[in-house]
This record gives C-alpha cells, structure tokens and sequence, in this order.
C-alpha cells in the first residue's frame, strides 16, 4: 500500500498547488488578455476563461497522449470525461444547495443543445475505438461554430428575452473565508510563486507563460502518480480518472461556483459548469488528438472505450436531467440539488465497482 499512499498524496498536493496556479494566476492573467483585446463578456468566458478554469484537464489529456506513448492516453479522455460528470451534477448541485439558481431559459437551451452535439460527437468517435484526424478536427468545428453563435447571440437575441433577475442575498457573504489553514498556506504558496510570475493583472504576459509551464509540469505529476495509484491498487488507470483525478481538477470550479451562486449568481454558476464542459470535450480532446495525429506516420489513435462508453452516456443522461429540472419552474432547487448530489455519488461508486 505503501506506492498507492504516497501517490495519492503527490495527487492531492499536485491538485492544490494546481488549484492556486489556475485561479490566482492563469485565469487572471486571461482575464487582462481578454481586456486587452476587448473582447465581449461572453465570448471571453466560453474562451479565454473557459481555457483557463479547463487547463488542468486539457494538460492531463496531453499529457496523457504523449508520455508512455500513448499508453495510457484514457486517463486524459477519463479526467475529461469525468470532470464534465462532475461539473454537472456536482457543481450545480451543490450551488442550488447554497442558493436555489433562477435561469435565462434561452441560454440554457443554447448551452444545453451544443452540450448534447458535443456528446453525441463523443459517442459516434468512441464507437469504433479509434479516433481519426477528421473525427478529431470536427470537435474543434463545432467548437468554432460555437463561438460564432455566442458572439452574434445578442444580434439575434435581445439581451432582455427570457432574462431573469436574482437578487443577491443580503444576508450571504459573496466571498471565500478567509481564515482557516487552508487559506493561510494557499496566500502563502501564492505570494511565493508571484516572485516567478510577477501581477497577473499588470504582468499578464508573464504570468500567461509561467502558468502555462506550470500547469504543464503538474500535469505529467497527476498523470504518472494517477498511474502508479491504479497499479498499485489493482484496478484500471481509467477509474482513477473519472474519479480522483475528475473531482480534483474541477474542485476550484466548484469553489468560485458556490461563491458566485451565494451572491445570488446562480445562473452563472449552471452556465459556467455546462460552458466549461463544452470546451472540455470539444477542445479539451480535439486539440490533443489534432496534434498527435498530424504527426507523420500515425493515422489513429486507439481508445479502451468500454469505460468511457457507459460513463459517455451516464454524462448524455446528466445533461437531459440537468435540463429537465432547469426547466421546471425556471429554477434549480435545492431539492433538486441533492437529487444531483446523489446521483454522483451513485456513480463514483458504480465506477469503481466496475473497475474494481
């Protein structure tokens, strides 16, 4: 047991530290980007931002794909895969749980509905196990219609339509504690890697670069140790993706989700987890299987898509349900909520019953 302890807790310290790098730095660093192009608000976070909250998951899947070649490539596809699981049921739920989230029915239906293509996509891709360059160069054709659609929405969408107004409580902090432990070594981690990536708000550049190379170098961490956990446990490198390495990586969404959805922001908080698991799939695994295969003399890049299957569908089966409580009465209640909790932890267990 002593490999499979000592791994976890190289995940879990890598999680933390990637947790700091993303928000207090990547995404702030984006954030200065998107400023600097003036970029309007929702093209900028289904992009940059989404990018940004998505970094981790994406330089797992590289990772993944080019280290041990290839061998292990369904961890990066699991940690994807599990993580837009996460984000729906997880993260919505638990934000309806600290405020019951009031939705713009109009931009639930357009997030929802590219949700499902890029599911689908997923599905027809898995079929065969293998991936192909033109499969692959599709997910980032839809992601690119995606964006087009956000940027002209309000062309075609008066901004009021179906808008609906939530008033922040009053009697709920919008911010994170900041007392406690964790806080005090999280400031501190930070303040000591701001000497190598300067203010992210006037630095950006920097900051950018840095995080990048961060962000990169944890990845291949998280990627060996998830390998060395499996293998020490007995059980398939693709359970620890969906499950471990899934939740790690989105815990940080989940934190700024329930900090906005106690402002009163719980539109936000359900728009964030379905935009940030568009990106997931479409770029997230489109970009690191377009640049594998256009290296000369690999054609195909092979999946074990047993696992990945049946969890592809369980996420199809989320977002229908996610869809279906949004749509009734327009807001995601706390009830509703715990049904959503619940059904995760159904199927972590599901997952590693499986694999086990």
């Amino acid at each position: 047991m002593g490999p499979a302890i000592s791994s976890l807790i190289i995940m879990a310290l890598a999680i933390f530290l990637l947790s700091i790098i993303t928000d207090d730095f990547f995404i702030v660093s984006l954030d200065q980007i998107s400023k600097k192009w003036r970029l309007p608000s929702n093209v900028a976070g289904a992009s940059l931002m989404a990018a940004g909250s998505s970094a981790p998951e994406l330089g797992i899947a590289l990772f993944a794909l080019f280290s041990r070649d290839g061998a292990h490539s369904d961890v990066g596809i699991g940690t994807i895969v599990g993580s837009a699981v996460f984000n729906i049921l997880m993260i919505t739920g638990v934000s309806a749980i600290f405020r019951p989230a009031k939705i713009t029915w109009l931009v639930v239906v357009r997030d929802c509905v590219f949700y499902v293509v890029s599911i689908i996509l997923l599905l027809v891709t898995f079929a065969d196990g293998a991936i192909t360059l033109i499969e692959a160069a599709a997910f980032l054709g839809i992601y690119s219609v995606y964006i087009v659609v956000l940027f002209q929405w309000e062309t075609f969408i008066p901004a009021h339509l179906g808008e609906v107004i939530d008033e922040p409580d009053p009697e709920t902090p919008g911010h994170s504690p900041q007392g406690g432990v964790y806080h005090r070594i999280a400031v501190f981690i930070a303040r000591l890697l701001g000497f190598l990536m300067g203010n992210p708000e006037t630095a950006y550049g920097r900051a950018f670069v840095v995080s990048i190379l961060f962000i990169t170098g944890i990845s291949w961490v998280l990627v060996e140790n998830s390998v060395i956990f499996a293998e020490a446990l007995g059980i398939p490198p693709i359970v620890v993706a969906l499950t471990i390495l899934a939740a790690g990586t989105s815990v940080p969404d989940m934190i700024s989700s329930i900090i906005v959805a106690r402002q009163g922001r719980g539109d936000m908080a359900v728009a964030n987890a379905v935009g940030s698991n568009i990106f997931d799939i479409l770029v997230g695994l489109g970009l690191p299987w377009i640049l594998v295969l256009i290296v000369p003399g690999v054609d195909i890049i092979l999946v074990d898509s047993g696992n990945l299957w049946l969890s592809t569908l369980v996420l199809l089966g989320t977002v229908i349900l996610l869809f279906v409580f949004l749509m009734t009465g327009r807001v995601l209640s706390k009830i509703e909520g715990w049904i959503l909790i619940t059904v995760y932890m159904v199927y972590v267990v599901w997952t590693w019953l499986g694999g086990s």
